[in-house]
């Protein structure tokens, strides 16, 4: 129920309107008659009362008649709002009578029932006016109410939605991750046993995180950069020294909140499509600053770069992580992102992820480690 349809604040409302008309009832009485027979307490009084007793009965049918308010046709409002109306202002007008006897003042006394339709011979017409400004009134506030509660409803259908669409990104992404992970220690199963041992270790290890994480969606960049620095330190095993790994983040943005796995799907790619196809000298480098009031990532990589014809630039089938993040961006921020992919030079790629900067509540610590030994 809005404020303002509380019984106290709407009957309050009322008599403070009443009061109002009381006193103008009054200047105007002073200004033109020079012998005002009634009390100022007296005048105040009546139009209080009237009003009070109006704002009252208003509200009791508000809150016992809201669905007839509400939905009430012609036919209904012809059929049982008008005799109601009528009805309710003369029963206000009895109720009046009965508190004030001594008025009308100046004439000869009468019994109730005369002074009842003395009454209404001349306030009627202004209850029937009162009652049905209430009325259209309250009805309007009730349309008011309901557009509001649709579009909440729609807002919120809305957000669920979207919400839907980030789990079910997620859950294509988590496989994913997990499918290629599972191929890269297999492959090094036929090598070196020891580091796809370790390899399985660190898996683990990402999967707690990745478990315990649930479904947020939002975590802060320490968090991502932990989850990375781990994932490249499994990398690093498999590639055995034949990639050169660089990770620069600016200290005040390690409570910035990012998109849970952002990065991963990235670097993945850095490995999946160019460094896997050299034999020394690969380079990743991941770099995080602030851009006014975004927050900016750089991944560069060496490789065979945007023209080998494996590199799907994130449209294809082999491209399901870079194009999971477009989506997730899209999502989360809107038109207020960008992702973008260029070849810098001949085998060297970078892909920018631009996003709002946004502050984490509570404060993380710094990282000062490097990946899992």
């Amino acid at each position: 129920m809005p404020f303002f349809l509380h019984p106290v604040v709407f009957v309050g409302a009322s008599t403070l309107l009443g009061l109002l008309f009381g006193l103008q009832a009054w200047v105007s009485m002073h200004s033109w008659y020079k012998h005002v027979t009634i009390t100022f307490g007296l005048l105040m009084a009546a139009w209080g009362v009237q009003y009070f007793l109006l704002g009252v009965i208003c509200w009791v049918l508000w809150w016992r008649f809201e669905w007839y308010v509400q939905n009430a046709n012609a036919r209904t409002m012809l059929t049982f709002i008008l005799p109601l109306s009528l009805a309710v202002s003369v029963l206000e007008e009895m109720i009046w009578v009965a508190i004030f006897p001594q008025l009308p003042l100046g004439m000869a006394r009468m019994t109730f029932w005369h002074r009842v339709v003395f009454e209404l011979d001349g306030e009627l017409v202004d209850s029937l006016v009162l009652f049905w400004s209430v009325f259209f009134l309250l009805r309007g506030i009730g349309y008011y109410q309901l557009y509001r509660e649709k579009e909440y409803a729609a807002v919120q259908l809305e957000t669920q939605f979207a919400n839907a669409q980030l789990r079910a990104l997620r859950m294509q992404l988590n496989p994913h991750f997990l499918f290629n992970t599972m191929n890269s220690i297999s492959s090094l199963m036929q090598t070196d046993i020891a580091a796809a041992d370790k390899m399985l270790e660190q898996l683990s290890s990402l999967l707690r995180i990745t478990l315990e994480r649930g479904d947020v969606q939002l975590i802060p960049l320490s968090d991502e950069m932990e989850f990375i620095e781990m994932y490249l330190a499994m990398q690093d095993r498999r590639f055995t020294g034949r990639v050169r790994q660089e990770v620069s983040v600016e200290p005040d943005l390690y409570d910035a909140l990012v998109p849970a796995m952002l990065l991963q799907p990235v670097v993945e790619n850095a490995y999946s499509h160019g460094l896997s196809r050299l034999d020394r000298d690969g380079m990743i480098s991941i770099d995080v600053r602030r851009q006014n009031a975004a927050l900016t990532i750089r991944v560069i990589n060496s490789g065979r770069g945007l023209h080998c014809p494996e590199y799907t630039n994130g449209e294809g089938r082999k491209g399901v992580g870079l194009a999971n993040v477009k989506d997730r961006l899209r999502l989360h921020y809107g038109s207020d992102q960008a992702f973008t992919i260029e070849e810098l030079e001949r085998g060297k790629v970078q892909v920018t992820l631009r996003l709002p900067l946004q502050f984490s509540e509570h404060s993380t610590r710094q990282l000062t480690g490097y990946g899992v030994s």
